[in-house]
């Protein structure tokens, strides 16, 4: 597993012109890949789920948080933003993190949380994994009570709670599926992109941001198409 390239990801950030994005032909096997085994998606009734696979943990996908904002500013009426954290870098506190995310998600504060949790990590550095030379590994991680000081903080839920609920059978349970499902969508790096459990991109083949804007978008299409097909004709 690995974190997308910052060379990459730099890239993507970038602004460029739209035109050639908007002009650039997708190919299944370069610019995505079919899924062998469709996920089932957790989103609304006749959403199309943009999933993002990511870890708090991971600087890349710190770093990649204008792109989301813009991301979701542009997405059509009927696609809808979802979020999947990974948990195989351990030395990296990201099965914490993902633990912490799952019980959030399932307390329905997730949201509001989100983006202090990459502040809390690689900003004010209160729930940092790394010491103040950027390199060097803390010796002592954070734990899921110093994730819960900062929910109630932001989000209202009493840190016993929070602590409480991600002890539970239901977060256990999401912890397992979530990890089966990253390996069954085979999921190389973060942060990878999954379009309605069908089309995992292919972040290599992405050279900017447009081009990644217009590849989601391309997938979002695609699986709009059969469902506007589908419609019965307006009277």
């Amino acid at each position: 597993m690995r974190r997308l390239s910052f060379a990459l990801l730099s890239a993507a950030l970038l602004t460029l012109g739209g035109a050639s994005a908007s002009a650039q032909t997708f190919e299944a096997g370069k610019h995505y890949d079919v899924l062998k085994k469709p996920q089932r998606t957790n989103v609304q009734a006749g959403k199309v789920e943009v999933m993002e696979v990511f870890s708090y943990g991971c600087p890349a996908c710190n770093n990649f948080r204008p792109f989301m904002k813009k991301l979701k500013t542009q997405l059509p009426a009927n696609a809808q933003m979802a979020y999947l954290p990974a948990a195989w870098n351990k030395g990296e506190n990201w099965p914490l993190f993902q633990r912490a995310f799952l019980t959030a998600q399932s307390l329905g504060i997730a949201d509001k949380a989100h983006d202090a949790m990459f502040d809390a990590i690689w900003t004010t550095g209160e729930l940092a994994v790394v010491e103040a030379d950027g390199r060097t590994l803390k010796k002592n991680l954070p734990t899921i009570e110093d994730t819960a000081r900062l929910y109630q903080r932001v989000a209202g839920v009493k840190a016993a709670d929070f602590v409480a609920a991600s002890k539970s059978f239901g977060v256990d349970l999401k912890i397992r599926q979530a990890d089966r499902q990253i390996s069954e969508m085979q999921i190389p790096s973060t942060p990878t992109f999954v379009i309605n459990g069908k089309y995992r991109i292919n972040s290599d083949s992405v050279r900017s941001g447009d081009e990644l804007m217009a590849l989601i978008k391309f997938l979002i299409a695609k699986e709009s198409a059969p469902a506007a097909a589908a419609k019965p004709a307006a009277k």
